[in-house]
């Protein structure tokens, strides 16, 4: 095989291998690190109405913080389905309400501007809790429309355990986005690969013809 061959085949081999970690990694991360759920109820419009698809990142009870949108399974509530709400006060907070008025945690009034027709009450419930170690207080978006921690008040403040938490939605795509430009490029490579392997080949079998010299020219017979 002639040097470019040579360097052809190495470049095939290097951008396959490069190419397929690239695809891999990223799939295999996907599957590991997310998940997806349907919206069946209208607890969370407008955020996530019915029918949609979200995106989870799986995250653990130490991970969650205030304000983020969690899927969540209570074994004693909703019959044991998973639900999706709005992280509004972790352990250690105190988590009030009056009829028509914002929600406060630690005393500030929260400003929510993704809660359904800017009603951030939505249901005649007076509420002045301090949220246990190791849980959260969870609320809907469509608070009309919600049966979330407001509906629970007797059992440990309507909180549920973090432990519960099945993932949340991202906050950002930025990960996401990164994954996919990794899995772009490593089927970029993929190709490259292809080619070369393609351009390798044909210089070996090129190199391996050999030219059969021309016959000799008819003896010619006198008489």
């Amino acid at each position: 095989m002639g040097q470019a061959g040579r360097g052809l085949r190495i470049a095939a081999w290097a951008s396959g291998a490069v190419g397929v970690l690239l695809l891999v990694g990223p799939v295999a991360l996907f599957g590991s690190g997310y998940t997806t759920a349907q919206v069946s109820g209208s607890s969370m419009e407008p955020t996530h109405p019915i029918g949609e698809r979200v995106l989870l990142e799986r995250a653990g009870a130490d991970d969650v913080r205030r304000g983020d949108v969690v899927l969540y399974r209570e074994p004693e509530r909703y019959q044991g389905l998973a639900v999706l709400s709005r992280v509004i006060g972790v352990g250690g907070d105190r988590v009030a309400q009056e009829p028509g008025a914002p929600v406060t945690v630690n005393g500030k009034p929260l400003t929510e501007t993704y809660v359904k027709d800017g009603d951030p009450s939505g249901m005649p419930v007076q509420y002045d809790v301090e949220v246990p170690e190791g849980r959260l207080f969870v609320l809907g978006d469509h608070r009309a429309n919600a049966r979330d921690s407001r509906s629970f008040l007797d059992d440990r403040s309507g909180t549920v355990s973090a432990t519960t938490v099945l993932g949340r939605v991202p906050d950002g795509r930025a990960g996401l986005v990164g994954l996919g430009l990794a899995m772009l490029l490593g089927l970029l490579l993929g190709i490259t690969a292809l080619v070369s392997g393609i351009a390798a080949r044909g210089a070996r079998h090129r190199s391996r013809t050999v030219y059969a010299p021309p016959p000799p020219p008819s003896a010619a017979w006198h008489a």
